[in-house]
């Protein structure tokens, strides 16, 4: 589970930008709420707002490239220990807007719960190549943190519980040190950590082919939970199979009782996006994984989008700790009823084409006041309330200033 992620000097990002999965101390929701023994309560759903142009998807591309530049390695010499569900890798561009900034290293840093250990992996990347690097471990229960190992260029050191003989410490610039071990030991710890990041689900529905990668077909066991999901959704579909001669999928519906069949090519566009979407939510809900989606409102019914927030906030269904993250321009959800207000964060660009990115927990009414969590969300965003001219520079204390 995703604590906390912070970055510096990623695309938009020149100044150190912290989305946080920490949940505030507020009154609602407190039932949807992620507990573990001893760890801070984490929230399910996370949301992204803003323009375009303001950072949304840059933020999520930041996470996207570090998990892909410590998996893809992995994954080529099929040493990964679980199938991956990944888009593709994004680079470490650094903010181009002034010089400085072009030359310095790009910086990642994730804190993150898996078992009974909180882990945090920080990495620089520069041109391709790994500037500084380091990982630390800490029992949820312990006061002490362990380092697993810090490496700054071609200098690597090794924590007590990984320092062996046999662990050779001379490292490709371009290999993060963590996916070298993870492809070359079986060190417990290490696979731990690569467990978690190889677990991690990325999709962008901006790109219309996603559309089309459909998981149907090898997820076999989950298809009445899958159909019942579709059912509750109001889209009738009894069944499907897929064909292997034709390569294409077909969905099955009954009128009377007669059962006709509808290829997937010619569903609606939002009936394509949710087939496509779905079981990828259903794995991450049933293992408990980290799911990013960009746009995950695109084509997608308000209805539908609600019912998808919903399946990570109920307890019942999403029993593993799974996550959500995604960005959105759909207003309809932006409800008290949905979200608490740690769950919904705004993306916004300066002057100088700086991004940030802000929860509505930390931001203030025009007379100082936080925002209450009895507030029309969708109707002060749209009055400019929540990221526009004139009220931005008040509500963040002048940080844009």
């Amino acid at each position: 589970m995703l604590c906390q992620f912070s970055f510096k000097n990623f695309k938009s990002y020149k100044d150190e930008t912290i989305f946080d999965f920490q949940a505030a101390t507020l009154p609602e929701f407190k039932d949807t709420l992620i507990k573990t023994d001893s760890a801070p309560d984490l929230v399910p759903v996370s949301v992204i707002y803003g323009p375009n142009g303001g950072g949304k998807s840059n933020l999520l591309q930041a996470l996207s490239c570090v998990i892909s530049t410590i998996v893809k390695p992995v994954h080529e010499l099929e040493k990964n220990r679980q199938p991956l569900i990944l888009q593709q890798r994004v680079d470490a561009i650094p903010f181009l807007f002034d010089d400085v900034s072009a030359d310095e290293p790009t910086e990642f840093k994730l804190f993150f719960l898996t078992g009974s250990n909180l882990y945090c992996y920080y990495i620089a990347l520069k041109d391709d190549e790994v500037v500084s690097e380091s990982l630390t471990r800490k029992a949820v229960t312990a006061k002490k943190t362990a380092e697993l190992f810090d490496r700054e260029m071609n200098d690597i050191t090794l924590g007590y519980s990984i320092n062996k003989k046999s662990i050779n410490k001379n490292v490709n610039p371009k290999m993060p040190y963590l996916s070298f071990l993870a492809i070359n030991y079986d060190i417990p710890e290490i696979s731990e950590v690569m467990t978690w990041f190889e677990s991690c689900i990325i999709r962008s529905y901006a790109n219309p082919m996603i559309e089309h990668q459909i998981m149907l077909e090898k997820y076999t066991e989950n298809k009445s939970l899958f159909i019942s999901a579709l059912n509750d959704m109001d889209i009738d579909i009894t069944d499907y199979r897929y064909d292997e001669d034709s390569k294409q999928l077909y969905m099955k519906r009954k009128l009377g009782k007669k059962e006709y069949e509808l290829s997937f090519t010619e569903e609606s566009d939002g009936t394509k996006k949710l087939i496509s979407a779905l079981p990828v939510i259903l794995l991450a809900l049933r293992e408990g994984r980290l799911v990013i989606i960009d746009e995950l409102d695109a084509k997608l019914h308000p209805k539908l989008l609600r019912y998808v927030i919903l399946l990570f906030k109920n307890k019942e269904i999403n029993r593993h700790g799974a996550q959500l993250l995604f960005t959105s321009h759909d207003m309809s959800t932006m409800k008290n009823s949905i979200f608490r207000r740690d769950e919904i964060w705004f993306a916004a660009e300066n002057e100088a084409h700086e991004s940030d990115v802000y929860s509505l927990h930390e931001m203030r009414s025009e007379d100082g006041t936080l925002i209450k969590n009895t507030a029309s969300y969708d109707k002060q965003y749209l009055e400019g309330r929540y990221g526009a001219d004139p009220y931005l520079q008040n509500m963040l204390g002048g940080a844009f200033k």
